[in-house]
C-alpha cells in the first residue's frame, strides 16, 4: 500500500523517536550530570560568530548529538535525576512532542474547518479534569501554558481583576476592566490603597507573577500558624481580608516546594477559606503545581494524609498546575483551570483584532473559545498533545500507579533518615510513623555535622549516581530529593539512595 505524505512523515517521527531514544538511555546510564569533558567540549565547540555558508543538516546533526547532547543532564531521563521535581517525559507524550514539533500547529484560534487541534485541546483539559477529580462541567474551562509560573501569572491576573470590581460594587462605584483603564486607575477609582496576595510559604513563581502583573512582590504575604508552617493563621487571615483599603487574593500552596506538604488539611478547611473569601469578596487561587496530583491516589489509609492535603481545592476559584512535573509530559507544558470563563476573555480578549475573531459556524460540537482570548499567547505550540497522548495512553490507573511507587520510595528514604547516625529528616517529627505519614514525594534532609552540610549537594551530586536540590530550611543548608519520574522503581532506586548518602557521610 502506498503511503500518503502524512503517514511518510509519522514513521520519520517514529524511527527519529526510536535513535534519540537510544541516546537517551546511553546517556542515562552513563550519569545524571554530564563529566566536566563533555562540558568543555560542548562549550568549545559553539561557535563564535555566525559563518557566511551553512553548515548543512548532517553537519548540525553530528554537532548536536556528538557535542551538545552529551553535555546535556539527564533531568528527564534519569530516575535519580531528584532536583526541582523535574518529572519526565512517557514514550506517548514524547511520541507526540516530535508530532507536535513536525506539524507545527498554531493552537490559538478556533476555526473548526482549519484544524483539529482546539478541539484535542479543550478535550485534554476535560481528560485532565478527570484525572483530578473535577467535574468537567465547572472545571474544563481553561487552558495550558508554558508552565506553572505562567499559570500563577494567569490565576492572579483574573483574581486582580474580581477582586477589584468586588471592592468597586461595595462602595457603589462601576469600574472598567484592568486591561482597559489601567491598574492605577482601577485602583483609585475603587478608593483602594492597593491589592495583597495572601498566602502560606508561597512558591517563588507567585512573587515572580505579582511583580508582572503590578500587585507587587512585596504584597505577596505569608500568613503562617507558626514559623515553617503552611497553614493559615485564620484569625490574622480573617483581620487581614477585613482591612477596607485593599483587595485580596488568597492564594493556597497544593504542594510546598521543600516538604511537598500541603497547606490544608481536608475539605472543612477549603469550606472554612471559602467563607472567608465570599465574605470579604476574595478570589481564592490554588498554587497545585504537583500537590494537585495526589488527588488520583486511592482511598486506602497509606495515603489518607496526601489526600485530605488535595481535598476541597474545588471550591477554589482558579488552579494552576504543572505538566511536566507528575504528569510526566515534556516541559513547556502547565495548565490552567478556572470557574469563570467570563473574567478569562473579559482579562485576554484581544481588543480590534478582526483578523483573530473565531469562525465558529461550521462547530457542532461543544462551545470551544479561541485560547488566544483566554491567555498570554496569541501564538505558540500544540503544547496539548504530549499531554493528551500521555493521559490516554496511561489513564487513571496508571498515573495512580506511577505517584504511588514515587511516594513509597520517597517514604522509603524519609523512614531510613530519620533512624540515620548522620542525617536529619525535616521537618523533624516525634516518631517515624508520623514522619512519613507527611512524606508526600519530596524528602528534606540535612547532614548533623555541619560542616559536611555545607557542601552536602554538592558532594552527593558530585558522584553522578544521583542529582539532589540544595535549599534552605529554618535558616540552614539542606537538601532535597523530589522524586518525580515516571521511571521510578523503589527497590532499585532506594539502593541507589542509600549507597549514596552512605557514602558522602562516611567521607
Amino acid at each position: 500500500m502506498e503511503l500518503t505524505e502524512r503517514q511518510t512523515t509519522a514513521h520519520e517521527i517514529h524511527r527519529l523517536q526510536e535513535s534519540l531514544w537510544t541516546t537517551a538511555f546511553s546517556e542515562w546510564q552513563s550519569g545524571v550530570l554530564p563529566t566536566p569533558e563533555c562540558l568543555a567540549k560542548a562549550r568549545q565547540s559553539l561557535p563564535a560568530s555566525l559563518p557566511e555558508e551553512g553548515t548543512g543538516f548532517q553537519s548540525i546533526q553530528k554537532h548536536i548529538l556528538n557535542d551538545i547532547v552529551p553535555a546535556f543532564n539527564g533531568g528527564s531521563i534519569s530516575p535519580n535525576y531528584y532536583g526541582f521535581v523535574t518529572g519526565g517525559a512517557t514514550p506517548a507524550a514524547l511520541f507526540a512532542d516530535h508530532v507536535v514539533s513536525t506539524y507545527d500547529q498554531n493552537v490559538q484560534v478556533h476555526i473548526p474547518s482549519h484544524s483539529i487541534v482546539t478541539d484535542v485541546e479543550f478535550n485534554a483539559l476535560g481528560l485532565l479534569a478527570d484525572l483530578l477529580r473535577l467535574e468537567r462541567t465547572i472545571w474544563q474551562n481553561g487552558t495550558f501554558t508554558t508552565g506553572g509560573t505562567a499559570s500563577n501569572i494567569l490565576g492572579l491576573a483574573l483574581g486582580r481583576e474580581f477582586v477589584l470590581k468586588a471592592a468597586a460594587e461595595r462602595k457603589g462605584v462601576s469600574i472598567s476592566s484592568v486591561g482597559e483603564s489601567g491598574l492605577f486607575e482601577t485602583i483609585q477609582a475603587a478608593g483602594l490603597t492597593g491589592v495583597q496576595v495572601l498566602t502560606t510559604l508561597p512558591h517563588s513563581s507567585l512573587g515572580k507573577a505579582a511583580g508582572v502583573l503590578g500587585i507587587g512582590r512585596a504584597n505577596v504575604r505569608a500568613i503562617p500558624r507558626d514559623k515553617n508552617c503552611l497553614l493559615f493563621d485564620y484569625d490574622q487571615l480573617e483581620k487581614e481580608l477585613a482591612q477596607a483599603d485593599k483587595a485580596t487574593i488568597v492564594a493556597v500552596s497544593c504542594g510546598e516546594v521543600n516538604t511537598g506538604q500541603f497547606a490544608t488539611r481536608g475539605s472543612e478547611e477549603l469550606r472554612r477559606l471559602r467563607a472567608l473569601c465570599d465574605r470579604y469578596g476574595a478570589w481564592m487561587h490554588v498554587d497545585g503545581a504537583f500537590g494537585i496530583f495526589g488527588r488520583v491516589l486511592d482511598d486506602s489509609a497509606e495515603f489518607a494524609a496526601i489526600r485530605q492535603g488535595c481535598e476541597g481545592i474545588e471550591l477554589a476559584d482558579s488552579i494552576a498546575g504543572d505538566g511536566h512535573k507528575l504528569l510526566n509530559v515534556p516541559y513547556d507544558c502547565g495548565f490552567f483551570l478556572c470557574r469563570h470563563p467570563e473574567i478569562a476573555s473579559n482579562v485576554f480578549q484581544n481588543a480590534n483584532a478582526a483578523y483573530l475573531t473565531s469562525s465558529s459556524a461550521q462547530d457542532h460540537g461543544p462551545s470551544i473559545p479561541s485560547p488566544l482570548n483566554i491567555g498570554l499567547e496569541n501564538s505558540r505550540r500544540f503544547r496539548a498533545l504530549p499531554a493528551y497522548a500521555s493521559l490516554l495512553s496511561y489513564g487513571k490507573h496508571g498515573y495512580r500507579n506511577m505517584l504511588q511507587r514515587q511516594i513509597r520510595l520517597a517514604r522509603l528514604v524519609a523512614g531510613w533518615l530519620f533512624h540515620h547516625p548522620d542525617y536529619v529528616a525535616l521537618p523533624e517529627a516525634p516518631s517515624e510513623e508520623e514522619l512519613v505519614q507527611q512524606v508526600y514525594m519530596v524528602v528534606l534532609f540535612r547532614a548533623k555535622d555541619q560542616t559536611l552540610n555545607r557542601d552536602l549537594a554538592g558532594k552527593i551530586n558530585a558522584t553522578s549516581k544521583m542529582f539532589v536540590s540544595g535549599t534552605v530550611w529554618d535558616g540552614q543548608p539542606a537538601c532535597r530529593i523530589a522524586i518525580s519520574n515516571w521511571r521510578v522503581d523503589e527497590k532499585r532506586d532506594f539502593e541507589i539512595i542509600k549507597s549514596v548518602l552512605e557514602d558522602v557521610a562516611g567521607l
